[in-house]
C-alpha cells in the first residue's frame, strides 16, 4: 500500500471520533448471548494451543456465543483494519494491533475506550507501562498490551574470549569492542543500513527522541543534539563493524554467529536482534521428527547474551516490539468483547503467553519469564525499552519507509546533522496527519 493510500484511508477513520469509548449501537440493540464475535489476530506469534485456550475459555463462559479467530498479516494489516472498524458490519470485535500501529488508531477514535475499573480489573499498574502509553490519549486507555519481545544482543562468545574482549560496560565500549573483533574472516557486528528498529538503541541512550509533542502538535526532533550524537554512534559503528549493505533491512542475523550449512566460520562475531532468536542459533542438532535444528545456544561456551549497555553503563533503551489488544468501536457486542479481554488479561492466559516465549503483558507473569538467564534478560530489556511516538501518522511514515530510507542515507556516510534537518522538515507533517503523508 502507498503512502498516500495508507494516510486517505486512515483519514476515514475520522468519522469514528464522536464514538470513540462507546458502540454505535443503542443499549437495546445490543446482541444478545447466541452472538458471534470476530478476533483478529496478527501472524504465527499467537499459537495454535493459546488460540484453542482463547475460543474454549470464553466459549464456556459465554453458552450460545461463539469466538471466531481470523488471522491477518502484518503488511496488510492497517488497511485492511482501516476499512474494516467503519463498519460494525465487518469491522473485528477485538483486535490485535501493532505497538507501534496503535496511536493511529486510538487517536481518530476507532476503539472502545477502557473503562477505569476495567482497566484496572484487567492488571492496571502491572501492565507493560510503555505499550499502555502507546494505546492511550490524554491519559485515557483504548489499546493494552498483549504481548512484548525485547531485544538484546548475541554473541559468539568463543570469539571474544579469543580477542581478550569481556562484556562491555557502557555503550561506547561496546562500539570499540565490535570494532575490533572486524576481520577478513566475518564482521564484529552484522547490522542492516537500513535497521532502524536497533539502530535508534543509539538514540535513545543519548537522550534523544524521535519526536517530541509541544502543545497540540508532535515535532520531529532528529536535529537536537543528543538525538544527532546516538545517530553518529550508530554510524561509526555500522562503518567500522558491519559488512552489511546499506539497503539491508529485516536481516534474519541470527544465522551470521552459526557453523555449519554453508558456511564453515560465523559470518559475525555479534548481533543485536529480538529474544525469541535464540532458537535460530546453536549446533545443529536431530529433532524428534529427525529434523536439522538449532539447539537454542545450549553451549554456553560458544554462544551469550548481555544487554546493550547505556551511555554511562547500566542498561540501553531498546526498541521493544510486540503488539496491543483493543476492542473495536464499532463492535455490536462491546461487551462481550470485553470479556474476550477478560480472558487475555486472566492469569491462566498470562502464564500460557510466558510459557510460549511471548513477553506477557502482567509483571506478575513475566516472574515466571525469570527461571533462565534468556528470560530474566529479556524482562530487564523490555522493562528499560522505549517505543516510538505515539502521533497519529506515525502508522503512514512506517509504510512509507522514511527511517529505513534515512538510516540508509546514513549507513552510506551521510552528514548527520544535514539529514537531520531534512526528514526533520519531512516527518513534522507527516507525524501530525496522516493524509500528508506524501508531503
Amino acid at each position: 500500500m502507498t503512502a498516500r493510500r495508507a494516510g486517505t484511508a486512515l483519514a476515514g477513520l475520522l468519522v469514528l471520533s464522536s464514538v470513540a469509548g462507546c458502540s454505535l449501537l443503542g443499549p437495546e440493540e445490543q446482541a444478545g448471548p447466541d452472538t458471534d464475535l470476530t478476533m483478529w489476530l496478527v501472524g504465527e506469534d499467537t499459537t495454535p494451543e493459546l488460540r484453542e485456550y482463547l475460543v474454549q475459555t470464553f466459549e464456556d463462559e459465554h453458552p450460545g456465543a461463539t469466538l471466531t479467530i481470523e488471522q491477518q498479516e502484518w503488511g496488510d494489516l492497517v488497511e485492511n483494519l482501516t476499512e474494516a472498524v467503519k463498519d460494525p458490519a465487518t469491522t473485528p470485535d477485538v483486535v490485535e494491533i501493532g505497538n507501534t500501529q496503535s496511536p493511529t488508531f486510538t487517536t481518530q477514535g476507532a476503539f472502545r475506550e477502557i473503562s477505569p475499573e476495567l482497566y484496572e480489573e484487567l492488571g492496571g499498574d502491572k501492565l507493560l507501562q510503555s505499550f499502555v502509553d502507546a494505546g492511550s490519549v490524554d491519559g485515557r486507555h483504548y489499546a493494552l498490551p498483549y504481548y512484548f519481545g525485547s531485544r538484546y544482543v548475541f554473541y559468539r562468545k568463543d570469539l571474544w574470549d579469543a580477542a581478550g574482549l569481556e562484556k562491555p560496560e557502557t555503550l561506547a565500549e561496546f562500539g570499540e569492542s565490535v570494532k575490533a573483533l572486524t576481520d577478513d574472516d566475518h564482521a564484529g557486528f552484522a547490522m542492516g543500513g537500513q535497521d532502524w528498529r536497533n539502530g535508534i538503541s543509539w538514540v535513545f541512550a543519548t537522550g534523544g527522541e524521535l519526536a517530541v509533542k509541544e502543545g497540540d502538535r508532535w515535532v520531529s526532533t532528529l536535529s537536537d543534539p543528543e538525538t544527532v550524537e546516538g545517530l553518529e554512534m550508530w554510524q561509526d559503528v555500522y562503518e567500522n563493524a558491519s559488512y552489511l549493505p546499506s539497503t539491508e533491512k529485516d536481516v534474519e542475523y541470527w544465522d551470521f554467529l552459526n557453523d555449519g550449512v554453508e558456511k564453515t566460520v560465523p559470518a559475525a562475531a555479534t548481533i543485536m536482534a529480538p529474544a525469541w532468536a535464540r532458537w535460530s542459533i546453536g549446533h545443529l542438532v536431530r529433532n524428534d521428527e529427525g529434523e536439522l535444528v538449532r539447539d537454542g545456544m545450549k553451549d554456553a561456551d560458544t554462544f551469550g547474551i548481555f544487554a546493550l549497555p547505556g551511555v554511562d553503563g547500566g542498561i540501553a533503551p531498546v526498541f521493544a516490539g510486540g503488539s496491543n489488544i483493543a476492542v473495536s468501536a464499532a463492535s455490536r457486542s462491546p461487551e462481550l468483547a470485553e470479556d474476550v479481554l477478560r480472558v487475555v488479561f486472566s492469569d491462566e492466559y498470562q502464564e500460557k503467553l510466558a510459557a510460549a516465549g511471548l513477553g506477557p503483558a502482567n509483571e506478575d507473569a513475566q516472574e515466571l519469564m525469570k527461571g533462565d538467564t534468556f528470560g530474566r534478560l529479556m524482562v530487564r530489556t523490555a522493562t528499560a525499552s522505549k517505543l516510538t511516538p505515539p502521533a497519529p501518522g506515525w502508522a503512514s511514515i512506517e509504510e512509507a519507509g522514511v527511517y529505513e530510507e534515512l538510516f540508509g542515507r546514513i549507513a552510506d556516510g551521510g552528514d548527520v546533522a544535514s539529514l537531520a534537518q531534512e526528514y526533520d522538515a519531512r516527518l513534522t507533517p507527516m507525524l501530525n496527519a496522516p493524509a500528508a503523508a506524501d508531503d
